[in-house]
């Protein structure tokens, strides 16, 4: 080139190089700005959510202190209610200076705050009572059931506070990740462009000096990059194999894990049971061939230990299904869940002729789920439901789909039970009622628990003694 092109060339040259880099750091700085902006609200949704379970969680605390001050008498149990009572205000202002602009979260907060003061003067009223030995008057404020709508309408509120910010957190986080990939994108093309006119000059001036010399040092990059890409090879290839070998070994131990657990389940279905059959075959002679000779008091003894003999083996059919629904793989599938739900139902009335039951089942309702496993849950929530309803005159059974709750639900007009022992439900051999009152074995429920969970779902109930149980699930 001759020179005095290259005295035209080269500053032009430089000068777009520095207009090109600066217009690229400008559109990095923005989208940068951009996604810290986007992060911030994220950051500030989250802070808002928070705020409601501290609230909310003042308001339990609140109950609870009364709720014990009630019960025992005891002033120790006031604490956590006039703490409550101290920072439910602070709280307050703070979640409305989270959300100033937003009208109808203020809106919400008014009326949370026009609920939680009515709950506290009525906590406040009870406690005045109690402290003046008026147990007749608490008791009847306390039946009123004020207390529960009260607290109803305060999560209802909570729940649609949080649903909101859920909301904004959704279009926050849809923002931010724009953000984001605008961000590298931006970032990307910017230092690609940068990259090209370093590239673009360095060729320019490298063609300058000789080609032996440009020759040389490509040469001697190539030879180090490709050092570097076989080393890297070789990493990989290293790691490759110490992962396969971890995994046979992880694989190994499963499938040990699992024969050994067949093998106690076939233990548990024939070794276990051989013993229970002899118990029972012995018995049964005794009471065939010599209840002459053992009198009533040796027949009772007789009968109880058949009777044992029988619970025994349903422990472990109950013990065998739960074992199964815990190894068995999910195949989901879309089935007809009012079909099941009625074979299931025909089936509770034909292993009970005698019994008035009344089965109201939302009809249309569709599922996708292991229709094998649903229909063992259904089968011991219905069996539950009609079991714990026998002393009724009629037995009622509603199922269908909860459109607040987002749920399936199944209801009886049963015994019912305390929700104090709700959280001991769905644990094996935990029953909340006597062999006595209902049969059963106590694995029911953890059943139904283990094959909600397989589906990534939950279950819950809610309970009022002598009026009955409603039980919710979902299905992942």
């Amino acid at each position: 080139m001759k020179p005095q092109a290259n005295r035209v060339v080269v500053p032009s040259l430089l000068f777009a190089a520095i207009i090109v880099v600066s217009f690229n750091a400008w559109l990095a700085f923005r989208s940068v700005e951009s996604l810290l902006s986007s992060e911030y609200w994220v950051a500030h949704t989250w802070q808002t959510i928070s705020q409601v379970d501290r609230i909310m969680g003042s308001a339990k605390d609140a109950e609870t202190g009364s709720r014990g001050y009630l019960i025992t008498g005891d002033d120790n149990y006031l604490d956590p209610y006039f703490s409550a009572r101290r920072e439910l205000p602070a709280e307050f202002d703070r979640f409305g200076l989270l959300v100033p602009d937003n009208p109808v979260q203020l809106a919400r907060l008014t009326e949370m705050r026009a609920v939680v003061d009515q709950r506290l003067a009525l906590l406040q009223q009870s406690i005045d009572l109690r402290r003046n030995h008026d147990t007749d008057s608490v008791r009847a404020l306390v039946l009123t059931g004020t207390g529960k709508v009260q607290m109803d309408h305060l999560r209802r509120i909570a729940d649609d506070m949080q649903a909101e910010e859920l909301r904004l957190l959704t279009l926050r986080t849809a923002t931010a990740q724009s953000s984001g990939r605008r961000a590298r994108y931006t970032v990307s093309l910017a230092s690609g462009l940068d990259l090209l006119l370093i590239m673009l000059m360095f060729r320019y001036f490298a063609h300058e000096r000789s080609l032996r010399v440009a020759s040389e040092v490509a040469a001697r990059r190539l030879a180090l990059s490709r050092a570097e890409l076989e080393e890297r090879a070789h990493e990989i290839s290293s790691l490759n194999a110490l992962l396969e070998h971890r995994v046979q070994l992880r694989t190994a131990e499963l499938v040990t894990a699992n024969r050994e657990l067949e093998a106690f389940s076939y233990s548990v279905s024939h070794d276990l049971r051989a013993p229970l059959r002899t118990i029972d075959g012995f018995s049964l002679a005794l009471e065939e061939d010599y209840a002459s000779i053992v009198g009533d008091a040796g027949k009772d003894h007789i009968r109880r230990v058949r009777n044992a003999v029988h619970r025994m083996g349903e422990l472990i059919d109950a013990l065998l299904q739960l074992s199964r629904i815990t190894r068995g793989e999910i195949v989901r599938e879309q089935f007809d869940m009012s079909a099941m739900a009625e074979s299931v139902a025909a089936q509770l009335q034909e292993e009970n002729p005698g019994r008035e039951m009344t089965f109201h089942i939302e009809s249309g309702l569709q599922a996708f789920a292991d229709p094998h496993l649903i229909r063992v849950a259904l089968e011991n929530l219905f069996g539950n439901a009609v079991k714990f309803s026998s002393k009724m005159p009629n037995t009622v059974v509603d199922f269908g789909w909860d459109p607040i709750e987002s749920a399936w639900y199944v209801r009886d007009n049963g015994a019912g039970f305390e929700m104090i022992y709700a959280d001991k439900l769905f644990n094996a051999f935990n029953r909340l009622h006597g062999d006595k009152d209902f049969k059963g074995s106590g694995i029911g429920l953890a059943t139904v628990a283990r094959v909600v969970h397989r589906h990534q779902g939950r279950i819950w109930p809610n309970s009022v003694v002598n009026h009955g149980a409603t039980f919710w699930f979902t299905l992942g």
